[in-house]
């Protein structure tokens, strides 16, 4: 029997991706979010082509677009000497390659879009304040399938047996915003940045809508669990000065002036079963949360939302998530290792740091897009 009715778990990208795309194939939805309101955490967001395509089909993109920036370029920098050490165009670029544009905003500005859409469709009821007590969410109608798009820390999560875990990664990123009209030359206004160096990176690019510049710090580093969203003692903050010794002078003082960073540890999930062969299904980053060295978070939280639509459109509930998780796997496993490549290659140190810097420089930059052709390129199904 196909689906009629879905319960989601969770009113974040993933679970506000999922309505809509339920939506397009006549599946009405209720969506159960504890938070009393909706008030997204985190700053800047980059949306690739792969997940800027899905926007587009859900009627998200037009609005997006007015709005956000789609950078000239992607760069490697060095955050010793600031040199350029390689660069993949966007902007037109993207467009023309794979055919959907590559823009960064802030990720309120997406939840926004996403719940406003939701608010104005039909076969979409939100509802906010509703914590969960058990696998069994108070539906108006009785539901076919239940989706957990409640996060890292999912609490739907316990009722899928041999789901995955979460652990911190080993990684904190300290995140803040600084004004675009106080921001340093060395800063781009118009693309993405990445300062490589020795057991950390700093990504930087602009946010059109607040004026500002996106800053986070990633590093290697220790934290208790679930401790994400504080301000960094002042043995974290001696901790990242370390991390970064050796960076040029004007990123270290830039760090040194910000009053206000966020720390915030990184966790992951372990691998797992996603769902529970009958009508209970994981996604996001309640299945595969992952590091974000591959900048693919949202992207797949995306791509699973709207395929997990298409596979639920005409196939019986248990069939179809078994289908969809055999589907999924393969490409969530090779991003975490294009993330772990990425992580060992942005901080890498000595021989190694030399070697990458080489490479990197003789590549040209139609070989390094080619090489990101089967993330961006990918167009998520529409008719498994």
């Amino acid at each position: 029997m196909p689906v009629e009715h879905a319960a989601i778990i969770g009113a974040g990208i993933a679970g506000l991706t999922a309505a809509l795309s339920l939506s397009r194939r006549g599946i009405s939805s209720e969506i159960f979010e504890q938070a009393e309101e909706l008030i997204e955490v985190g700053a800047g967001l980059q949306v690739s082509p792969n997940a800027s395509r899905i926007l587009a089909e859900l009627g998200i993109l037009d609005g997006l677009s007015k709005v956000w920036l789609e950078p000239d370029t992607i760069r490697l920098m060095s955050g010793g000497s600031l040199r350029q050490l390689a660069a993949v165009p966007a902007g037109k670029f993207a467009r023309q390659r794979w055919g959907a544009p590559y823009g960064v905003l802030h990720r309120a500005t997406l939840q926004n879009a996403l719940l406003t859409a939701v608010e104005a469709d039909p076969l979409c009821r939100l509802h906010l304040g509703v914590r969960m007590e058990s696998n069994s969410p108070p539906v108006e109608r009785a539901a076919d399938v239940v989706i957990g798009a409640d996060g890292v820390w999912s609490k739907l999560r316990q009722s899928v047996p041999g789901s995955p875990s979460p652990r911190f990664s080993g990684n904190i990123a300290y995140r803040f915003t600084i004004a675009e009209n106080e921001a340093p030359g060395f800063l781009d206004r118009t693309s993405v940045s990445a300062f490589l160096g020795g057991s950390a990176h700093l990504v930087c690019y602009p946010l059109r809508e607040t004026a500002s510049i996106n800053m986070v710090a990633i590093t290697a580093g220790n934290a208790a669990p679930q401790a994400w969203r504080n301000e960094p003692t002042a043995e974290q903050r001696a901790r990242l000065r370390a991390q970064l010794s050796g960076w040029n002078s004007a990123i270290m003082s830039l760090l040194e002036k910000q009053p206000k960073l966020t720390f915030w540890p990184l966790f992951e999930t372990t691998s797992g079963v996603w769902q529970d062969g009958r009508r209970t299904i994981l996604i996001g980053d309640a299945a595969h949360a992952m590091m974000p060295f591959a900048a693919q978070g949202a992207a797949m939280a995306i791509e699973d939302a709207y395929e997990l639509a298409a596979f639920l459109a005409n196939r019986p509930v248990a069939k179809a998530l078994a289908l969809f998780e055999r589907h999924r796997a393969p490409r969530i496993a090779k991003l975490r290792q294009r993330g772990a490549f990425n992580k060992f290659a942005y901080h890498a140190k000595g021989p190694i740091r030399i070697a990458r810097d080489l490479v990197l420089g003789l590549k040209p930059p139609q070989n390094l897009a080619a090489d990101l052709d089967w993330i961006y390129g990918y167009r998520a199904l529409s008719t498994p």
